[in-house]
C-alpha cells in the first residue's frame, strides 16, 4: 500500500483534498446539533429532571441573568429604573428572547432585589438552548444591558449563552498548538518541508475528523466538548505518528536508500507500529463505554473517529507527500553531506546512546530517583474532589464571573446553584417546613403546582461547589423527605453534578480494570511476554496518579491558576478522570509500543536482554522525547480554549505526557527492565502455543529453498576468537538480512568454530555475541561459494553501541 501511494501520489492527494472539501461543504450546510446530554439513569436528580420537564415544558430555552448594582442609594430609585427598564424592554422585544422576568414586576419580582436594595437581577429566557441561540442575538443582549451601566451603576451578565461571547475565536488553541509544534519540528529536522509533513498530515486527519463529527451530531448525541477533545487528541497523535514515520524515512535516505524504498521500509516498520498504536488508543477510548454514561458515548465517537482518520492520513497521505518531496525531506546541509561523503553509519551515538549506557550501568539509582519524583507528584491526588466547574471559576475580568460574584454578594452564594425539590401532586406543608428548618438552607419558595407537579425552590447557604452543599443534598434526600412521608426528588444543576460525580466514582474502578486488561492482552500478544505488559500497566497507573496530582495542585488547590489565566480554583470536573485516563492510557501505550518493539526486535536477534534494552532506548528515546515535546505544546495550548474543561484536559495531558516520556519511558521502564533481566521476555510455553500472532514488526520474507546448481545456497564458516586469540565457545552466531531479519542462528563449538546456512547469494550481516564479550557484527558478501570468515570479540567500552544496531 505504501508503494502504491508513493507512486500514485497525485491520486491520493486529490482524494484527500476532495474528502476535506466535500465534508467541509456538507458540514457547513448542515450545521451542528451538539447535545449536552447528562443522562444518569436511576439517579434522584434524573427523576427530578423528568418531572420538571413534565411540569414546565415551555421553559425549554436557556435562562441567563442580568445583574446590576448601584454604588449609592437603591436599585428601586427612579434614576436606576429609568436606565434599566428600557434596556430590559428592548431585550424582551428581541427575536429569539422568550421572556424577561424583571425585579420591578410587582410582588413576583420583589425576591430579585437584595435586602440592602443595592443589587438586583432579571432573568432572560431564550427560545433555544445556549448552543442553539444565535451569537449575534447574545451579543445584542450583552451590549444593550451594559449600555445602561456607568455613572455608579455596574451591569454584568451571566449564564451559559452569555459565556459564549467570552470564548476566543474558534481554532485559537489549535493554531497556537500547531505553531508551537512547527517550531519543535523545525528544530528537530532542520528542514521546512520535513517540518510541514507531520503538520499537514495532522490537519488532514483532524479536519476530516471534526467535519465528520459535525455531521454525526445530527444522528446521535455528541456533546459540545467532544470536538474540542477530538481535536486535542487528534493533533497530538497525528503529528506524532507522522513524526515517527518521517524520522524513519529520513534515516533510510541518509543511510543510502532510494526515497521510494526508504518510504516503503518506513511505512512497513514505523507505519505498522503506528497502526498498532492507533488501535490501542481507540481501544482505550472505547473503554469509556464501560461507564454506561450516554454523555461519554459521543466523546468516544468523536475522539476515536479522529484518531482513525489521523492514522489513515499517516499511512496513505504521508507516503504520497514523501513521493512529492523526494530527497527534499532532508535539509540542504544533509543533502550536500550525503552527496559528498556517501551514506552515514548506522551506529547510534550522541546523548541518547550515552544516557542509555548510564541507565544500564546504574539501573537501581535511576529507578529509585524516578520513583521518588513520581510519588511526590502523585501525593495531591489523595485529596481529589470530583464536582463541576461553573462561572465562579471564570477569570475575574469576565462579566460572567462578576455577575456570579454580585449574585453571591446580594443573595448569598447558594443563589448561583439553587436546588429543586420536585413532588408529584401538591407539596405537603410538612415538607416545606421541614426544608425551611434544615441546616444549610437560606431560602425556600414553593411554586404553585403545574401539570400535577409541585416544585419547591431551595437556595443553600453555601456555594454550588462547596462540600457543605453536597451534605445538604444528602440530608434532604436521606432525612427531610422521608420524615415528611412523601415521595420527592432533589434536582437542579448542583444535584445533577453531585450524582454524576458519585456514579463516576462508583464505576471508575471497573473502567480502569477494563482498559488495563485490554492493554495487557494486546502487549502480551504483540511482545510474547507477561512481564512487559505487566510493567506497562503499573507504569500507566503511576503516570495517571502523578498527572492527576498535578491537576489537583493547579485546579483544586489553585497553585498558579491566576498565573496561567484559567480563573479560580474548584473541584475537578466529574467526567474528566474518565476521558483523561482513556487518552493517557492510549498515549502511554503508544510510547510503550515504539520503545519495546525496538527492544523486542533486538532480543529476538541476540537473546541478550541488557543489549536489547540499551539499544532499544538509545534508538527510540530521542524520537519519543521529540514527539512528547510536540504533544506537550499542543495540549498546553488548550489553556487558550476558553473552556475550563478543555484547559483541565490540556494541562493534565501535557503533564501526563511529560512525565510519561521524560521519566517513565526513558528512565524507569528501561531501568526496571535491566533489573528484571531475561524474565522480561518470559511467557509460559502452553500460553505461547495458544496466543494468536500479532506482528508489530514486518513479516519475515520466506527463505528460499537451497538449490544445488550454481548461484544457489551456500554457507559461511570460521572461528570466533577473543582479542588474545583464544577460541570463544558457546558464542551465539546469527546470520541476518541487511534489514536485520534473522535467517540462521548457531552456537560456536569448544574450538570456536561455527557454520551458518546462507539461503542465496547476496549481502548479509553476521553477528556474534558471547556472555563475557561484546557483540560484534560484520557485513559479508556471498556469491554462491562457501565463505570463510573469522570474527574477533573484544570488550565493549562504556556507551558504545555496535554497528549492526
Amino acid at each position: 500500500m505504501a508503494r502504491w501511494c508513493f507512486r500514485h501520489r497525485l491520486v491520493v492527494l486529490v482524494l484527500w483534498v476532495g474528502a476535506l472539501f466535500g465534508l467541509g461543504f456538507t458540514a457547513s450546510t448542515a450545521g451542528t446539533d451538539y447535545a449536552n446530554v447528562f443522562s444518569l439513569p436511576n439517579t434522584d436528580s434524573k427523576k427530578a429532571y423528568d418531572l420538571m420537564e413534565k411540569a414546565f415544558p415551555e421553559r425549554a430555552g436557556d435562562t441567563d441573568t442580568v445583574v446590576w448594582k448601584t454604588d449609592d442609594g437603591s436599585v428601586r430609585d427612579g434614576d436606576v429604573r429609568s436606565r434599566i427598564e428600557p434596556a430590559l424592554d428592548e431585550i424582551a422585544g428581541m427575536d429569539g428572547v422568550g421572556e424577561v422576568a424583571s425585579p420591578y414586576a410587582g410582588e413576583r419580582g420583589a425576591a430579585q432585589i437584595s435586602e440592602d436594595g443595592r443589587i438586583a437581577y432579571a432573568q432572560i429566557t431564550f427560545r433555544e438552548q445556549a448552543n442553539a441561540v444565535p451569537k449575534e442575538l447574545i451579543e445584542d443582549v450583552v451590549d444593550t444591558a451594559q449600555a445602561a451601566g456607568g455613572d455608579g451603576l455596574q451591569v454584568e451578565l451571566g449564564g451559559q449563552a452569555i459565556a459564549r461571547t467570552q470564548e476566543p475565536p474558534a481554532g485559537t488553541a489549535e493554531l497556537v498548538g500547531i505553531v508551537a509544534a512547527a517550531i519543535v519540528l523545525f528544530l528537530a529536522f532542520g528542514s521546512l518541508f520535513a517540518m510541514l509533513l507531520p503538520i499537514v498530515v495532522a490537519i488532514a486527519g483532524v479536519g476530516t475528523g471534526m467535519l465528520a463529527t459535525m455531521l454525526l451530531s445530527h444522528v446521535t448525541n455528541v456533546p459540545e466538548v467532544a470536538p474540542l477533545l477530538g481535536s486535542l487528541i487528534g493533533l497530538g497523535v497525528g503529528i506524532d505518528y507522522a513524526l515517527f514515520i518521517v524520522t524513519r524515512h529520513r534515516r533510510g535516505i541518509l543511510r543510502g536508500a532510494e526515497p521510494e524504498d526508504s518510504a516503503v521500509t518506513a511505512l512497513n516498520t514505523s507505519g505498522r507500529a503506528v497502526l498498532f498504536a492507533g488501535g490501542t488508543v481507540c481501544i482505550a477510548l472505547a473503554g469509556m463505554l464501560v461507564m454506561n454514561l450516554r454523555f461519554l458515548d459521543g466523546v468516544v465517537i468523536a475522539t476515536s473517529l479522529t484518531v482513525v482518520l489521523s492514522v489513515l492520513a499517516a499511512i496513505t497521505l504521508l507516503p504520497a507527500l514523501l513521493g512529492l518531496l523526494g530527497t527534499r525531506v532532508l535539509s540542504r546541509r544533509q543533502r550536500r553531506k550525503l552527496a559528498a561523503t556517501g551514506p552515514e553509519s548506522e551506529e547510534a551515538s550522541g546523548l541518547a546512546a550515552r544516557w542509555s549506557a548510564t541507565v544500564q550501568k546504574r539501573p537501581r539509582s535511576v529507578a529509585a530517583l524516578a520513583v521518588v519524583v513520581m510519588a511526590v507528584l502523585a501525593l495531591p491526588v489523595l485529596s481529589i474532589r470530583l464536582g463541576a466547574t461553573d462561572q465562579g471559576n471564570h477569570q475575574d475580568s469576565t462579566t460572567t464571573r462578576q455577575a456570579y460574584d454580585l449574585l453571591a454578594e446580594g443573595f448569598g452564594p447558594g443563589v448561583n446553584g439553587p436546588l429543586q425539590v420536585v413532588v408529584e401532586g401538591a407539596a405537603p406543608d410538612s415538607l416545606v417546613s421541614g426544608i425551611e428548618a434544615t441546616e444549610g438552607v437560606a431560602q425556600v419558595a414553593a411554586v404553585p403546582p403545574a401539570n400535577g407537579i409541585s416544585v419547591i425552590n431551595v437556595v443553600p447557604t453555601t456555594s454550588p461547589q462547596s462540600e457543605e452543599t453536597d451534605v445538604l443534598i444528602d440530608r434532604l434526600r436521606d432525612d427531610v423527605i422521608p420524615e415528611a412521608g412523601v415521595e420527592a426528588h432533589v434536582g437542579g444543576v448542583t444535584a445533577v453534578f453531585k450524582d454524576f460525580a458519585s456514579v463516576t466514582g462508583d464505576r471508575l474502578p471497573y473502567f480502569i480494570a477494563t482498559i488495563i486488561a485490554l492493554g495487557f492482552l494486546l502487549l502480551m500478544v504483540a511482545f510474547r511476554s507477561l512481564v512487559v505488559p505487566l510493567t506497562a500497566a503499573v507504569m500507566n497507573l503511576v503516570a495517571a496518579a502523578a498527572s492527576f496530582g498535578v491537576l489537583v495542585a493547579i485546579f483544586q488547590w489553585g497553585w498558579g491558576t491566576e498565573l496561567l489565566g484559567i480563573g479560580k480554583e474548584g473541584p475537578i470536573t466529574a467526567f474528566l478522570p474518565v476521558i483523561m485516563l482513556s487518552l493517557l492510557f492510549g498515549l502511554s501505550m503508544d510510547y510503550q509500543v515504539f520503545l519495546v518493539s525496538r527492544m523486542h526486535e533486538e532480543w529476538v536477534h541476540t537473546r541478550d536482554n541488557a543489549r536489547a534494552v540499551r539499544v532499544g532506548l538509545a534508538e527510540t528515546s530521542r524520537v519519543i522525547n521529540c514527539a512528547a515535546l510536540i504533544m506537550i505544546c499542543v495540549f498546553s495550548a488548550f489553556v487558550l480554549s476558553g473552556d475550563m474543561e478543555g484547559a483541565m484536559a490540556g494541562i493534565g495531558l501535557a503533564a501526563a505526557v511529560a512525565l510519561d516520556a521524560f521519566i517513565l519511558r526513558t528512565a524507569l521502564v528501561p531501568a526496571a527492565m535491566h533489573l528484571l533481566g531475561d524474565s522480561n521476555w518470559w511467557l509460559p510455553e502452553w500460553l505461547e502455543k495458544r496466543l494468536p500472532h500479532l506482528a508489530v514488526e514486518p513479516k519475515e520474507d520466506p527463505v528460499p529453498e537451497p538449490a544445488a546448481p550454481e548461484g544457489g545456497a551456500s554457507v559461511v564458516h570460521g572461528y570466533i576468537r577473543a582479542a588474545d586469540g583464544e577460541p570463544v565457545a558457546d558464542a551465539a552466531v546469527t546470520l541476518m538480512s541487511k534489514g536485520g531479519r534473522q535467517l540462521d542462528r548457531v552456537t560456536s563449538l569448544a574450538d570456536g568454530s561455527y557454520i551458518v546456512s546462507v539461503p542465496a547469494p547476496g549481502t548479509y550481516l553476521l553477528a556474534a555475541t558471547a556472555s563475557v564479550h561484546g557483540a560484534r557484527a560484520r557485513q559479508v558478501v556471498v556469491d554462491g561459494e562457501p565463505v570463510v570468515y573469522d570474527m574477533e570479540l573484544t570488550e565493549v567500552s562504556e556507551g558504545e553501541v555496535d554497528a549492526v544496531n
